[in-house]
């Protein structure tokens, strides 16, 4: 091996910051999930004292992880820590809405447990509102290594900047984007393959609203793109499977795409003749 190389790459491990490793952090929030909900989670507490002291494990490695990042970021770990954990109430609360309203949403879902065990839709949305919140406290790096983690589970990206409102519903989810500044309000519903994405910007433009809003109680059916910081969906819309939008549309609005269907024939002399639908 060329001996160049090697050394190159050895100062390259030995300069880099060594901020806690996906993994780490992926295990610590899979224990948070399962503490707040019990359908998630693999041990049964002997007494409420057995409970605390778990408890009181998955906060002391929360707390573990932002003294690693304190090291390199200019954050204070346990002010950090008390306000994250302040927070857990509201999310559970949110995502309990969440859960509700996807089985509700979905006719083939037996009951919110199932939802909450096996729907990758309520799993994107759970790591995605955790992550949200740990974002908003100004903690770097671990909000985009969690919503990471989730896409790569689920096959939904859901941006951790993104804001998203109450009983929130992925149906499927398989190829669902949400970017950074989507605005999302309550009671909305996405299938599989919606992008709600931005237009093309240069990179001096990315602190400003590049992402759609979506507005209360919009339903949008798989393969829609929606892109642009100035499109507004109008509350109470449909918008089609496969539609392509970049500009805004009123509340109550119903949009489809209309496919044009081509039917081969064949003359007398055996030549092919195509007429539209």
């Amino acid at each position: 091996m060329n001996r160049q190389f090697f050394d190159g790459l050895y100062q390259a491990h030995r300069s880099t910051t060594h901020v806690p490793s996906p993994d780490r952090v992926c295990a610590v929030i899979a224990g948070l999930l399962k503490l707040l909900f019990p359908e998630l989670a693999d041990r049964r507490y002997a007494n409420v004292r057995e409970f605390e002291q778990h408890f009181s494990e998955i906060r002391l490695a929360f707390y573990n992880l932002l003294n690693t990042l304190a090291q390199y970021y200019d954050i204070n770990p346990k002010e950090l820590e008390d306000a994250f954990f302040d927070e857990l109430p509201a999310i559970r609360d949110r995502l309990l809405l969440d859960a509700t309203a996807i089985s509700a949403g979905d006719p083939a879902a037996v009951n919110q447990t199932e939802v909450i065990r096996t729907y990758p839709g309520f799993f994107a949305i759970a790591v995605y509102r955790i992550a949200h919140c740990i974002r908003n406290l100004g903690i770097p790096l671990i909000p985009r290594i969690l919503t990471e983690h989730a896409h790569s589970e689920t096959g939904i990206d859901i941006h951790p900047g993104a804001t998203i409102g109450d009983s929130f519903c992925i149906d499927h989810g398989t190829g669902v984007v949400i970017g950074e500044t989507v605005v999302i309000g309550k009671q909305v519903k996405i299938y599989q393959g919606v992008t709600l994405g931005a237009l093309s910007v240069t990179k001096e433009l990315a602190a400003t609203k590049r992402h759609p809003t979506i507005e209360d109680q919009v339903v949008i059916y798989s393969g829609a793109t929606i892109l642009g910081g100035e499109t507004t969906i109008g509350h109470n819309s449909i918008i089609g499977g496969n539609v392509w939008l970049t500009k805004s549309v009123p509340p109550y609005s119903i949009l489809y795409y209309k496919a044009e269907i081509q039917y081969r024939k064949v003359d007398a002399n055996n030549s092919r003749v195509s007429e539209k639908a």
